[in-house]
């Protein structure tokens, strides 16, 4: 929940460990991802694409590191990667089917030695029209998965990967970095700066509710959709990386980053204490929506992850204590998984929203 707007003025520091390891998906994790399609045998894994010879620098338009690499590979490999890759392209949009890959190629392949999964960036080009898609190949983390899950089940975003034993396809999420939305886009006067303010109350407090961690500004993307009246905005993560495995409270709630300090300062100018509270109990009326409409498949996810070691034990310990504390509320203390934790957050939803 976000704080009084008092609280909200102030930027804070919040620290995240940069070494919280790749968890292995799990046999029950494997079953779980076959039921609801979610696997897929693909003709390229990620360690394919880690046999490259040498890469050099991306630099961006204004030329610095931008922290991608472009892999070079041998001229004996590169054209069964690149028809790999346009199967899987397939697989991950249509099912498989390779009509939609006929009149495409692949025109670049990127690496990324930045965050946990070292993830692989393509970009496969429609030579018709020379539209463009992207799709990532990483390494396939169980706790990343179970973000990926639930952000399919508790936000109104859908969610589009597959998974294939250590590897891990995820669909491009379009939209505008927060870090640059913050510096280019926020203020524009065109935008309705409350819609803006209202949409950042509403991520804060689903990140909070399905433990989803990190969510400094260049960690999510807004998007910007015009209505016939108005511009609709709508923040959504892209980043899963820190899916419940950290103790400090402050990393699932977006709000206590310096990164994001433009948005809170954005709404402590455009909200009233009394709007706050709006707008959260509308986001977790859509939350209990979501949950009654999924529950089934919550349960599953709930039954697989709390058989799952996703985190330590001093995390657990730590985030109940703090939950408890932040909540007022000492069922948190019987929590003994961050699965727990998360169910606890629904169960005082169910509890709070009077439908």
């Amino acid at each position: 929940m976000i704080e009084p707007k008092d609280k909200l003025m102030e930027p804070n520091d919040v620290k995240i460990s940069r070494k919280k390891p790749i968890f292995p998906v799990s046999p029950g994790l494997q079953k779980y991802l076959r039921s609801y399609q979610r696997e897929s045998r693909l003709p390229i894994s990620y360690s394919d694409l880690m046999m490259f010879d040498e890469s050099y620098p991306i630099m961006d338009k204004y030329g610095r590191d931008s922290l991608w690499e472009g892999p070079i590979y041998s001229s004996d490999r590169i054209e069964s990667l690149h028809n790999g890759l346009k199967v899987i392209y397939a697989n991950l949009k249509a099912s498989g089917n390779l009509r939609i890959v006929q009149h495409k190629y692949i025109d670049k392949i990127e690496y990324c030695t930045f965050g946990n999964t070292h993830p692989f960036r393509v970009r496969i080009v429609n030579r018709l029209n020379d539209v463009y898609d992207y799709f990532y190949v990483k390494m396939a983390d169980a706790s990343r998965i179970y973000g990926l899950e639930l952000e399919e089940i508790f936000s109104p975003n859908q969610v589009n990967y597959l998974v294939d034993r250590e590897t891990l396809i995820e669909e491009h999420i379009a939209g505008i970095p927060g870090d640059v939305f913050a510096k280019t886009y926020l203020h524009n006067p065109e935008y309705n700066q409350t819609r803006i303010a209202k949409e950042f109350v509403k991520f804060n407090e689903r990140c909070l509710v399905t433990l989803l961690g990190d969510m400094r500004a260049y960690n999510f993307v807004v998007q910007i959709t015009p209505d016939f009246d108005d511009i609709q905005f709508r923040i959504r993560a892209i980043d899963f990386d820190q899916q419940f495995y950290e103790g400090n409270l402050k990393v699932y709630q977006p709000q206590f980053f310096k990164e994001n300090y433009p948005f809170v300062k954005l709404c402590t100018e455009q909200l009233t204490d009394k709007t706050f509270l709006q707008y959260q109990q509308e986001e977790k009326s859509s939350i209990l929506h979501r949950v009654r409409s999924e529950r089934h498949r919550l349960a599953d996810l709930r039954d697989v992850s709390n058989e799952d070691e996703l985190t330590t034990i001093e995390n657990i310990n730590m985030l109940k204590l703090s939950m408890a504390a932040h909540f007022a509320d000492q069922h948190y203390l019987e929590c003994e998984t961050m699965t727990d934790i998360i169910e606890l957050n629904v169960k005082n939803i169910i509890r709070q929203v009077k439908l």
